[in-house]
């Protein structure tokens, strides 16, 4: 259990009278400057969290520790990230636990990763690129320290998986149906393959080509976010929304394939 109170060497968000929401790393003796003043970090350590700090032109932050969507959306990134709203689902869909053993492929910049290791996974990731490999291995750690089973591998996943047996495989790329014969042999019998994709096309393309393999059960969700504003009587949607991100598409690895009947 994290302390009540603040430590040097921790990751704080603060957050403005405007909304504005900065992620800093505490340490000793540093500052923190924004157009609204400076903040001064020997403020912050010690201080309880949900303590309003009070910087060089008198205005107040507010500041507490990041949640995991607040890292995901403020963290270092090469690749774009799948947003939070995205990875709950995810997690859901592909049905993502303790003890699970996850070959992700397409890590990026890492944020998948850590939502499926803070539920417990177990992850084998191939990424084609160094420099997203890196990046994502730092965010991971930075986020859940040193301690997670995460090995992240430079290969190209569309050329085979050396290792068998996975519970799950989580894919983000752009061509996973590519991946689909390989995922056939790697995944235990009723695991789950899970792939995210930006277009109707890409995706029309993967349920087609699972339909040639051992895969049923089948399905396909978009997930779309909208909040309101309600204040007093004034209650109604927002003005703006997180709508279509891409589209998660689940299917079970079977023995063989099988057709259900349609229940129209």
């Amino acid at each position: 259990m994290k302390s009540t109170y603040l430590q040097l060497g921790e990751r704080v968000m603060l957050i403005d009278a405007k909304d504005r929401h900065y992620l800093i790393t505490l340490r000793a003796d540093a500052a923190f400057h924004t157009h609204a003043g400076i903040i001064q970090h020997n403020d912050i350590i010690g201080a309880p969290e949900g303590s309003l700090i009070r910087g060089s032109t008198e205005r107040s932050f507010l500041v507490l520790r990041p949640t995991l969507s607040d890292v995901v959306l403020k963290m270092p990134r090469g690749a774009q990230v799948i947003y939070p709203k995205d990875l709950g689902t995810i997690l859901m869909q592909a049905d993502i636990g303790p003890g699970m053993r996850v070959l992700e492929s397409g890590v990026g910049s890492g944020a998948l990763s850590m939502t499926m290791l803070r539920a417990g996974a177990l992850i084998t990731g191939y990424e084609i690129r160094e420099d997203f490999a890196e990046q994502a291995k730092k965010n991971v750690h930075d986020m859940l320290g040193d301690d997670v089973s995460y090995d992240v591998k430079i290969r190209d996943v569309t050329l085979g998986i050396d290792e068998e047996d996975f519970d799950r495989i989580v894919l983000d790329m752009p061509e996973p149906w590519d991946v689909v014969k390989h995922a056939e042999g790697a995944l235990r019998p009723g695991g789950i393959l899970l792939c995210y994709l930006p277009t109707i096309n890409q995706t029309q393309l993967l349920r087609e080509t699972l339909r040639q393999h051992s895969f049923g059960l089948e399905e396909t969700v978009e997930i779309l976010r909208r909040t309101w504003h309600i204040d007093g009587r004034s209650v109604r949607p927002d003005h703006r929304m997180v709508a279509h991100t891409g589209f998660l598409t689940s299917a079970r690895r079977l023995v063989r394939r099988v057709e259900l009947p349609d229940a129209t």
